[in-house]
């Protein structure tokens, strides 16, 4: 089962080798992970896909909060949550099939961002299974090239993922048989 965890760490040189060392280390193989600032200042967000069962992911987490510079850790995969994906997608548009194309585009909530003589880049935005569906339906036009940001996720309503609100000190370490 995949499973999407939420790293929360101070923003400073090294941590990012730290972590997906530790994820080496532990034979999980990192299928997405994004990084970038968060409202506070100082304040790093990893958020990092792993296929794994509950205990590995577990044994993991404890892992992570040993590491100097990690805050806070969440296994987001089981609460309601909202993630997103984002694909840029340069495709082959020929005088043929560009209409099929830009009908294409428009199916699936996409949009158009650039366009040459011969070729169109789509930026999309969703979760895995829409974009996954959209570069099927593109792969017989010709996909030159595509990149993909990796997945972002935010749990719904008002409650922070921080211990306290606001990320300032360590969590709670939970206590997880290693």
């Amino acid at each position: 089962m995949y499973h999407t965890i939420v790293v929360i760490v101070e923003d400073k040189p090294g941590v990012l080798n730290r972590v997906s060392s530790l994820f080496r280390r532990r034979m999980f193989n990192i299928e997405s992970l994004t990084v970038g600032h968060t409202e506070t200042p100082g304040v790093s967000r990893m958020t990092i896909v792993v296929d794994g069962d509950e205990v590995s992911v577990e044994r993991l987490t404890a892992y992570l909060y040993k590491l100097v510079n990690v805050i806070q850790v969440n296994d987001l995969s089981t609460i309601p949550s909202v993630s997103r994906d984002l694909a840029m997608i340069k495709v082959n548009a020929t005088p043929d099939n560009r209409m099929h194309i830009m009908q294409i585009v428009d199916v699936f909530r996409a949009r158009i961002v650039d366009v040459t003589n011969n070729s169109f880049i789509i930026e999309i935005t969703g979760d895995e299974e829409k974009i996954e569906g959209f570069i099927e339906v593109l792969r017989p036009w010709g996909i030159i090239e595509m990149v993909r940001t990796g997945v972002v996720i935010m749990s719904r309503g008002t409650a922070s993922i921080y211990p306290n609100g606001n990320g300032n000190g360590k969590a709670h370490q939970v206590a997880v048989a290693i």
